[in-house]
């Protein structure tokens, strides 16, 4: 299969079951097996996922994306090798993140529920084009790039979050921030637009935030 038809909706999939890596293998830039050029299209959707991963708190160095042909075997072993024991240092996915099972499962549901804004973010504001690995990184870490994702990504990220925890049962801010690792700030801003949005409420007899 040709890398870029590995979806993020793949990988973060992979993720939410359990995994505590995903590798993603593909031919050389400019070598393209099926000459589709789908190896750009998985580099550019390995730097989404992992400015994803970033703002829900997983570690994104537990995804992995190699360029390997199909007669380098020796070179396929080493780099398995070699993603095998640092995924052994990070630890399991969430624990090694400081994260309660619960808590990451409840992310990773967040996260699914934006995948189509996600993915119109992509095509409308960060689908590009460029020949070097070296220019897209430029790209996704550009102060504008980072801008973007935590204006449109990250907010609505947090939100969804949120809301997520919030159809379980009424919460404090305090009590939010302390589940989902966000500072209360952030949370209480996020209250704030979700408030205005309809989407939740404050119930004054609990003294807690629920769902509207």
């Amino acid at each position: 299969m040709c890398s870029g038809r590995v979806d993020l909706d793949f990988v973060l999939r992979a993720f939410s079951k359990g995994a505590d890596g995903v590798f993603v293998g593909g031919c050389w830039l400019g070598e393209c097996h099926y000459v589709t050029e789908g190896n750009y299209d998985a580099l550019s959707m390995m730097h989404l996922a992992k400015k994803v991963m970033e703002q829900i708190g997983v570690n994104p160095d537990r995804l992995r994306l190699e360029w390997i042909s199909a007669s380098e075997g020796m070179r396929y072993a080493e780099v398995m090798n070699d993603f095998g024991k640092k995924l052994k240092e990070m630890g399991p996915i969430g624990e090694g993140e400081g994260l309660e099972k619960s808590a990451l499962k409840l992310k990773f549901q967040a996260v699914k529920k934006l995948l189509p804004f996600l993915k119109l973010v992509e095509r409308e504001r960060l689908r590009v084009k460029f020949k070097t690995e070296e220019e897209y990184s430029e790209f996704y870490n550009s102060p504008e790039v980072d801008g973007l994702i935590r204006e449109l990504i990250g907010e609505n990220l947090a939100i969804s979050q949120i809301t997520t925890l919030l159809a379980r049962n009424p919460l404090s801010t305090r009590e939010i921030a302390e589940v989902l690792k966000l500072a209360p700030t952030e949370v209480g801003r996020c209250l704030n637009i979700s408030a205005r949005q309809g989407l939740i409420r404050y119930d004054e007899s609990q003294k807690r935030y629920a769902m509207a």
